[in-house]
């Protein structure tokens, strides 16, 4: 029992339970059907007393170390918090407001990325400053173009 305590007990034993419970054989098949629900709202999913979304975010990057799939988690990542910070997609107008706005997406986005990738995301987050998507761009997963193309996949 974990009385609400999302550190208590097992928390990765429970984590896992939660996703296998919920008909999915892992952290990155549950998150990855639910591509622009935010950690919060994922960690809310699996339990909404004992379970946080940093420990959803350590499952997923713990499985994508082991799978070669980082690159494709930070992309993911970002998808997730543009839809929380950019609810009506790309800004036509870098004003104030939305430059705060789309800073905070991109800041929030960094400060979760592992070490290994921390210049290239950088380097993504200049690109999209000095040449912005479309006006109302909302990438709705890791695959989409204009991510793939500013953050390929690795060379295995």
């Amino acid at each position: 029992m974990t009385d609400g305590q999302p550190w208590q007990g097992n928390w990765k034993a429970r984590l896992y339970e939660r996703v296998r419970d919920r008909g999915y054989d892992s952290l990155t098949a549950f998150a990855e059907a639910r591509p622009t629900a935010s950690l919060v709202a994922l960690a809310q999913e699996l339990g909404a007393d004992d379970i946080a979304g940093i420990q959803v975010y350590n499952g997923l990057v713990a499985e994508a170390e082991r799978s070669h799939q980082v690159t494709r988690l930070i992309r993911g990542q970002l998808v997730r918090e543009l839809w929380g910070s950019l609810p009506d997609g790309w800004p036509a107008v870098m004003d104030d407001d939305n430059r705060f706005k789309v800073a905070k997406a991109l800041g929030l986005w960094f400060g979760i990325t592992p070490e290994t990738h921390e210049q290239r995301v950088r380097e993504v987050s200049d690109a999209l400053f000095a040449n912005p998507p479309p006006t109302g761009w909302r990438p709705l997963g890791p695959d989409d173009e204009l991510l793939r193309t500013l953050l390929p996949d690795e060379e295995a």
